[in-house]
């Protein structure tokens, strides 16, 4: 937290990959926020899973989400709650979820799927009506465990942008900083195309 103060909004991890998440690390997440006003927000990643069973959608009840949102009213601010959504899970029954969240981003896991963005952001806009949407960009395509195909990250690039410029979406998630530094086709084209186009203004 002390690294990362000259960020001016700031989400903290509350739910960790594959949805590892505690009692403890949400105390101590809500602490860190109470000292560092640039912490804006929590997010909950890898939040929902296939019930076995009739239940809860998500790793936590919505019962226990309610209640961390009321732990989110600071004397100073209320933090923003996001989730991580991934495409084939819009069929689940997440609107009790997604009605407390946010902040919703949106991610493909399998590149062969990005063809269907339009569709899907649409689904998400129908499920989560009230919430500034994300979109997540992946840079490596790990449903398959190959490299994403540039013309693909071209299309997420762009209609992200077109996005944009329209309000669907408040921002775009490039993943993962962990492959940038591996000279990747796709990488090195966001890398470029961010460049390009990162100074210009928005106009909704």
């Amino acid at each position: 937290a002390l690294a990362l103060r000259p960020l001016k909004r700031l989400y903290w991890s509350t739910v960790g990959a594959g949805g590892e998440n505690s009692a403890e690390e949400r105390a101590h997440v809500l602490a860190l926020a109470r000292r560092f006003p640039n912490i804006v927000g929590l997010f909950m990643d890898d939040f929902f899973h296939a019930p076995e069973h009739a239940g809860d959608a998500g790793v936590l009840p919505v019962e226990q989400i309610r209640a961390l949102k009321q732990e989110m009213r600071l004397p100073d601010r209320t933090l923003r709650l996001g989730v991580t959504l991934y495409t084939h899970q819009l069929d689940m029954p997440l609107e009790p979820y997604l009605a407390l969240c946010d902040d919703a981003s949106l991610w493909t896991w399998r590149a062969a799927d990005l063809h269907d963005m339009e569709a899907n952001m649409a689904r998400l806009e129908q499920l989560a009506p009230h919430s500034d949407k994300l979109l997540g960009l992946y840079m490596w395509d790990y449903g398959t465990h190959q490299p994403m195909p540039v013309e693909l990250m071209e299309r997420q690039c762009e209609t992200g942008l077109a996005w944009l410029r329209e309000g669907r979406i408040a921002g775009m998630i490039f993943l993962a900083s962990c492959i940038c530094d591996l000279e990747l086709d796709a990488v090195e084209w966001s890398r470029a195309w961010i460049a390009r186009v990162g100074n210009r203004p928005l106009s909704r």
